[in-house]
């Protein structure tokens, strides 16, 4: 026992001697840079970057809230609540309100970047700098497609433009901050971190948000969203009206090359394919016996465009442009916009499970010829959550329905709408609407628009593999 108790005694001592004479862990290891979670101090880059943050002040001619309120509360107007009966009297009157955004400095000669809904519409501009100087300001140019417009002031100088970064290397997670006027409060300094990339929020063709908890309102707009080395990531633009601590930011990477055509033309110039595109779901992969979601469903191929004088067909799968994977409809908008016109691009696509290349020479968006597409026969299929196309030899055969049968082909349904909770699916033929016969989309439009709006919609469709179905819309 004494011996056992002797040895015991003398383990723990060697235990001890060697914990005792271990080397530390280094300080370092322990303050790393992963684990400090708050930066000890913003004011260093606070005092960098506000002399380049400017205060815009607008007058514009308006019926109802202005475009910078509408933009965060849609026709809620929350300065209603507190001058109600006021501003009641004449809704459709038309007076000078004067609106507030912010912007930021990119070059000492005055160039201002904000956003468009800050400027647009604008009687005059004025640009108030940190020093409290006030100088008129004028629209180089505008792109509503992105929300963003350059503005200049002239006659100006000791300018502190700020430095544009790389929000493609921002990563979720970290510290930004947000500088600008909300409520026309002047350089206001807000911090926080990257919640989320990549967010769509239904505000246009291009959306790609970064979204951030830094505090962001209504004045904000237009403003930088700064990393910790001073550099701007964003561009302030948006809130979620009905939350807190959820702002949007433009990714200073989509803004570069529109900054760059506002200064060099004032306008943006994009590239144009000329198809309708949907993504690719799970259950459209099994149908057209594609392995992987990845790649964009040709929906329409307009003709005369450059798709269709290429020979892209409708029910094409895009897999990928100029070696570059298509991940969806979105990407694939985005990549096309951003080349020039007129490129010769190499698009490999699927056709019946069969790999294509095909060489496609990019023509100019033009917005006004979309727009007058998008409001043409059919287009109330929308409120639904669906697009139609017409049933033509070659859908027919893909479908495996019969050549000329009448009816309506649904080609794009909308996960979150109204007709994909009623149960519809891309492939169904719609027959009947409201027990009345539909043999084309212009017939289901026209049905659509003199529908009683309150009244559910009861739909008869064709589908492939089961027959015959009854839905119910409601309203």
């Amino acid at each position: 026992m004494m011996r056992q108790s002797t040895r015991l005694a003398l383990v723990l001592v060697c235990a001890l001697a060697l914990t005792l004479g271990a080397t530390p862990p280094p300080a370092a290891a322990l303050q790393d840079a992963a684990v400090q979670m708050i930066p000890s101090d913003f004011s260093a880059l606070a005092n960098q970057v506000r002399p380049g943050v400017v205060n815009i002040r607008t007058v514009k001619t308006i019926k109802g809230g202005g475009p910078v309120f509408r933009h965060f509360f849609g026709d809620r107007d929350p300065f209603r609540d507190f001058f109600g009966p006021f501003m009641n009297q004449d809704p459709n009157r038309e007076f000078k309100q004067p609106s507030l955004g912010s912007g930021f400095i990119i070059d000492r000669e005055g160039y201002i970047v904000t956003n468009n809904h800050v400027v647009e519409d604008a009687d005059n501009i004025k640009v108030r700098l940190i020093n409290e100087k006030e100088y008129d300001a004028k629209i180089v140019g505008r792109d509503p497609n992105t929300d963003l417009a350059l503005i200049k002031i002239d006659g100006v100088e000791d300018l502190a433009p700020l430095i544009l970064g790389d929000s493609d290397a921002l990563k979720v997670g970290t510290w930004v901050m947000a500088v600008g006027s909300p409520f026309g409060l002047e350089q206001t300094v807000t911090a926080g971190i990257v919640s989320a990339k990549g967010r769509i929020i239904g505000s246009g063709p291009y959306d790609d948000f970064i979204q951030t908890d830094a505090s962001i309102n209504p004045g904000n707009s237009g403003g930088p969203l700064i990393n910790l080395d001073g550099a701007v990531v964003g561009i302030n633009t948006a809130i979620v009206a009905s939350g807190q601590g959820i702002g949007f930011a433009i990714p200073i990477n989509m803004a570069k090359d529109v900054i760059s055509q506002l200064k060099e033309s004032g306008s943006v110039t994009r590239g144009w394919l000329g198809v309708g595109i949907q993504d690719l779901t799970p259950e459209l992969a099994e149908y057209y016996k594609v392995k992987e979601t990845k790649g964009v469903l040709v929906v329409k191929a307009y003709p005369d465009d450059p798709a269709a004088k290429a020979g892209i067909l409708e029910n094409d799968i895009i897999v990928a442009i100029d070696g570059t994977p298509v991940e969806d409809s979105r990407a694939l908008s985005r990549f096309v916009a951003g080349l020039p016109v007129g490129k010769k691009i190499e698009i490999r696509l699927l056709r019946d499970g069969k790999p294509r290349t095909v060489q496609v020479t990019l023509a100019k968006r033009d917005d006004d010829k979309i727009t007058q597409r998008e409001a043409g026969p059919g287009a109330g299929e929308g409120e639904l959550g669906m697009r139609l196309g017409a049933l033509d030899e070659a859908t027919a055969r893909r479908f495996g329905f019969e050549n000329g049968e009448p009816g309506a082909l649904v080609t794009t349904v909308d996960p979150e709408g109204k007709a994909a909770k009623a149960g519809v699916r891309p492939g169904d033929l719609i027959k009947e609407f409201n027990r009345k016969p539909v043999a084309s989309p212009g017939e289901f439009a026209e049905a659509l628009a003199n529908r009683d709006k309150n009244a559910p919609i009861g739909l008869l469709i064709k589908r492939p593999g089961a027959g015959y179905l009854a839905l119910k819309i409601e309203p």
